[in-house]
């Protein structure tokens, strides 16, 4: 079984965490081990290869990064635990579909374990509450390794979001964790249960 390398590196700012993500890509080889980072960032939005204009509709005073992932505008905060993924999906067998498959599996998997019940969209790559977005998804696979991941809302201002059109999507409500448990969640706790539910999920554990 290939190894894995899991982070747990705290709150770090974006650019540097894109470019040591596909630093880590380019640089490495069939023996380099799997690597998942849990984090969190400072305020940004970040808009992916298929994002368009329209959907930033005043990101104001928070800056705007163009990124090589798929998927349109997302934003990301404090209190959002944050999961990239890179990956040799050659060696874990794995195509890009059934990745995310496991992503959106593992954050089912983790909100059950608060009690709530949550399902990936078909259409629409995520998890959802009730309709409402929760947890968004976003990859980049070059030279049959991913990078990016998926962001979880989990104890975070949420106004920001309202700055744009998340994923691309008008009028799309996005929740938090916080907002469907009686009580505000340990965020560490989060991070722990989603390291686990990542590593049964594509087979390290």
């Amino acid at each position: 079984m290939a190894e894995l390398t899991v982070r747990h590196l705290g709150v770090v700012d974006y650019l540097p965490t894109l470019e040591a993500m596909r630093r880590l890509t380019d640089e490495r080889d069939a023996q380099t081990p799997d690597e998942i980072w849990l984090l969190q960032h400072p305020r940004v939005f970040t808009q992916g290869q298929a994002g368009k204009p329209e959907h930033l509709l005043m990101p104001g005073d928070i800056p705007v990064v163009q990124v090589d992932r798929g998927g349109q505008v997302t934003y990301h905060g404090p209190g959002q635990l944050v999961a990239y993924l890179m990956l040799d999906l050659r060696r874990l067998g794995l195509g890009v579909r059934e990745l995310v498959t496991a992503m959106e599996q593992s954050l089912v998997d983790v909100l059950a374990t608060y009690g709530v019940a949550a399902a990936p969209k078909a259409d629409a790559p995520g998890v959802y509450v009730d309709g409402d977005k929760i947890a968004s998804l976003g990859l980049r696979v070059r030279r049959g390794c991913s990078f990016h991941g998926l962001a979880l809302n989990v104890d975070m201002d949420m106004s920001p979001f309202g700055r744009i059109n998340p994923c691309g999507y008008v009028g799309l409500k996005m929740v938090q964790l916080k907002d469907v448990l009686a009580e505000p969640p340990a965020f560490d706790e989060v991070a722990q249960r989603l390291e686990q539910a990542l590593r049964q999920r594509l087979g390290y554990a």
